[in-house]
């Protein structure tokens, strides 16, 4: 029956049985989604070097290669302990303190940033980093011009803080109708993937 469910699934045999024996010992709780990250992690680094990594970064304010030397851990290390703590890089910490300060959501939906930027036109089938340099080409172009389709398109994105997931519209104006129509329709697309949007924010005029 496992292996059944399974082909109809499109899952292995082994991940059919793991959640047969999950439901079977836990109910319907034992279907919920859970963290794969082990329980225990034997050859975790200290966490009082962790600690040792921080503090160097805060105040020589050094990257991994010249941290390397004075921690006495690998890079890599090092690497992942600064982004774990979302100190990796330097314009994320406070200058004078070494403290970060980029801030970030804690979950998906508690912030929407909206922005509108424009980007140079082209005519239809591309420009000439598509067609190339011909006469055939700038004869085209120029068609185009003359007949009001060159100018700027507008890139409409509105990106979760959270997440970054990102939505993204192409239009031939900023206005506010379309404007309020394009965040009608995010706010459509986050929901479909169940996020629910809480705040927004924009410097957009």
């Amino acid at each position: 029956m496992a292996a059944e469910a399974a082909r109809a699934a499109g899952v292995s045999g082994a991940a059919a049985h793991k959640w047969v024996s999950r439901y079977r010992d836990e109910g319907p709780a034992g279907l919920e989604d859970r963290s794969s990250r082990a329980r225990r992690c034997p050859k975790a680094l200290p966490q009082r070097h962790v600690h040792r990594i921080l503090r160097a970064r805060r105040h020589p304010k050094q990257g991994p290669h010249q941290l390397a030397a004075v921690v006495g851990s690998p890079r890599s290390t090092i690497f992942g302990v600064l982004r774990r703590h979302q100190m990796n890089r330097l314009a994320h910490l406070d200058r004078p303190s070494g403290a970060p300060i980029r801030c970030e959501k804690q979950c998906p939906g508690e912030l929407l940033h909206v922005d509108v930027r424009s980007s140079g036109g082209s005519r239809p089938g591309g420009g000439w980093r598509m067609l190339g340099h011909s006469t055939k080409t700038r004869r085209a172009t120029e068609s185009s011009r003359r007949a009001g389709r060159a100018g700027y398109d507008y890139l409409h994105a509105a990106v979760d803080d959270h997440s970054r997931v990102a939505y993204i519209e192409v239009h031939p104006d900023e206005r506010g109708e379309t404007c309020a129509r394009f965040l009608a329709r995010a706010a459509g697309f986050f929901a479909e993937h169940g996020v629910r949007i809480q705040a927004m924010m924009t410097d957009t005029p």
